[in-house]
């Protein structure tokens, strides 16, 4: 037997997430039937996160063990020809029986983006969240900076999170404007669930002045999710880059 890591893209829009789930088609589900129409048998695959209904990756990874001795290049050929066009496989690779997908990531990098612009952009609806308002980016900036460090993030993730330890450390986060695009970018050791969209939608609520900036450790502290934002919708939101 041999480990086989695999990195993919994929648009989320019509997923409802990576995990299989019962009567719902998820990425894991269409990666997993795909092996098995290559190789001939269906190993388990195991992904980096477990990312949301909707959302959306650039750089994501999952491993599987198998027993064929196909090589790497041809297997990445083959099982792109019977995946769907919004899947990709990017690279293939054998590594280390020990290597785990999740546990050995380090670091993952997500990026929300949000179309500020009271115009629609049809090639952009499916990877933003409009919002028609002006934005102040200076604000959510300044929110943004407070989240660096170690803290409990249990305020900023939903009710269906699975892990008891909620305690997070942002490497990085930052939001820019370029043009009508803004981007959120949050880089840290691990996710709580719902966390990033939690975080955009209390960053929007910074820019709306409902919340201030200096209230974030407050919030932090609190461990009530009432006192952050909405829970921004999932098309606005891409896993971008996984650090190993």
């Amino acid at each position: 037997m041999k480990r086989i890591l695999l990195k993919l893209s994929y648009d989320g829009t019509r997923y409802h997430g990576w995990q299989v789930q019962p009567n719902a088609v998820t990425v894991q589900e269409v990666i997993q039937n795909g092996i098995e129409k290559v190789l001939k048998e269906k190993p388990a695959v195991t992904g980096c996160s477990r990312t949301d209904a909707g959302v959306h990756a650039r750089e994501f990874y999952c491993h599987l063990e198998c027993s064929d001795n196909i090589p790497p290049e041809a297997f990445l050929r083959g099982l792109n020809a019977v995946l769907p066009n919004d899947i990709s496989v990017r690279d293939c690779k054998e590594v280390p029986p020990d290597f785990h997908a999740r546990y050995n990531a380090k670091a993952k990098t997500y990026i929300y983006r949000i179309l500020n612009s009271d115009r629609r952009d049809p090639f952009l609806s499916r990877y933003s969240w409009q919002i028609e308002r002006p934005l102040n980016v200076k604000l959510m900036d300044e929110f943004c900076k407070r989240l660096t460090g170690t803290h409990d993030f249990y305020a900023f993730s939903s009710s269906g999170r699975t892990v008891t330890d909620t305690v997070r450390t942002v490497f990085d986060c930052k939001t820019e404007k370029k043009g009508d695009i803004i981007s959120l970018e949050i880089t840290a050791n691990g996710f709580l669930y719902n966390m990033v969209r939690i975080v955009t939608g209390t960053a929007v609520a910074v820019s709306d002045g409902k919340i201030k900036p200096d209230e974030t450790e407050e919030i932090l502290v609190s461990k009530d999710r009432s006192k952050a934002g909405i829970t921004a919708p999932a098309q606005g939101l891409t896993l971008e880059k996984v650090y190993y």
